[in-house]
């Protein structure tokens, strides 16, 4: 009896050691998922695009010899599920950095605990502008709105396209959508010598957006820039089409859906819009595409077309993979702050690095990369200019 309980104690302090030198020959990441909750339409794919990068970065042999483990946590694009996810990667999973959270009201809340617990955290897809103000350990892989919508009426202007007169349309129960409609536009056309005729507001949950549009057929507008969700666009752009008025929609990331066009239902033609991410730009976007497509499609997704939030989640995982290795991370749980730090030095220091949506480099820990300005034509996007931001 006695000596069978030695051997049971024996293989147990066995598999113990086994299962902990697992853990030291791992680099653990955190991963805010979305994949509940109202970013789902956007966010619910993301977590392909995570697993291609690590499954990718691990069989050439991983990070300093080391893999890659994710962690995951559904944050449901909660503010208070999304400090909770960062706690416990930064606390209990020994994470060396976290991948997310998707949302700015989300960032707004763990970027200032993020900080107090020395973890790099990497958005992808909050787009408010100035998030990362005052954080050191705070990173967008975004462009915020500003910029985004700058290079639109930009390459607007650039291709001599009508911009005489212009008006403003925005979603008011949206942070981001009310920003960009009070804000955004009203400076940029300042900016770019284009009147503001007047603006319009409506509820993401209105159906109805005649009295809207109708006000808008009365400015008679060039351009109208928009604030809101994919679906306020569909909506905007549906009622535009019945009422007859022909007007170019501008907008940023917050309506780039690859399948907006064909939400549309012929509605949008010449919605224009800029993003980080286009399928179309080169071999590499391509190769990303349709293996993203075969993953999606083999899960029962709805969408397998690949969004920017989708390639920008792919490339925070090489922009981390790239820092671990700059910085020579070893996941030793008695380094783990001071690698911490690493990673978040190297991170600001990465200029020029290519990854699938281009350059990459760091201003104030947002990322300066490529926008694409994409128009809608015959009912598809449309690449119109490619431009980067100062």
């Amino acid at each position: 009896m006695k000596r069978n309980l030695l051997l049971g104690a024996t293989m147990l302090a066995a598999l113990v050691a086994a299962g902990a030198a697992r853990a030291e020959d791992e680099l653990v990441l955190g991963y805010m998922m979305a994949k509940s909750g109202p970013y789902v339409s956007l966010a619910n794919t993301n977590e392909v695009a995570v697993d291609m990068a690590v499954e990718e970065i691990n069989k050439k042999g991983g990070i300093n010899g080391k893999k890659i483990k994710v962690v995951k946590f559904d944050t449901a694009g909660d503010p208070k599920q999304a400090t909770t996810a960062l706690r416990r990667f930064a606390q209990d999973d020994n994470a060396l950095a976290v991948i997310g959270p998707f949302s700015s009201s989300e960032v707004r809340t763990t970027f200032p605990v993020g900080e107090r617990e020395g973890i790099a955290q990497m958005s992808m897809a909050s787009s408010a502008p100035g998030l990362t103000k005052g954080f050191t350990y705070g990173f967008r892989n975004t462009t915020d709105e500003g910029r985004v919508i700058d290079q639109v009426i930009g390459a607007l202007k650039d291709k001599k396209l009508p911009t005489a007169s212009g008006a403003a349309a925005y979603a008011t129960d949206d942070v981001v959508s009310k920003s960009i409609g009070t804000v955004v536009i009203p400076k940029l056309f300042e900016k770019y010598g284009i009147p503001l005729k007047g603006s319009v507001d409506f509820q993401l949950a209105a159906f109805d957006l005649s009295p809207q549009v109708a006000q808008l057929k009365q400015m008679n507008p060039d351009v109208v820039g928009l604030g809101s969700p994919p679906e306020g666009a569909i909506n905007l752009a549906k009622e535009l089409k019945r009422q007859g008025v022909s007007t170019r929609l501008i907008g940023g990331t917050t309506i780039a859906d690859p399948e907006l066009p064909k939400r549309m239902d012929g509605a949008g033609d010449k919605l224009t819009i800029g993003t980080t991410f286009f399928p179309d730009v080169n071999a590499t976007t391509k190769a990303f595409t349709e293996e993203f497509g075969k993953r999606t499609k083999a899960a029962g997704m709805n969408r397998t077309d690949p969004n920017q939030m989708d390639a920008s989640v792919y490339d925070i995982v090489y922009l981390y993979s790239e820092a671990m290795k700059r910085a020579g991370v070893t996941g030793d749980k008695a380094k783990l702050a001071e690698e911490r730090t690493a990673i978040r030095d190297q991170l600001a220091k990465l200029k020029d690095y290519q990854a699938l949506e281009g350059s990459i480099s760091f201003t104030d820990n947002d990322a300066v990369k490529p926008v694409y300005i994409l128009e809608v034509k015959d009912g598809k996007w449309t690449l119109l200019d490619t431009r980067m931001p100062n």
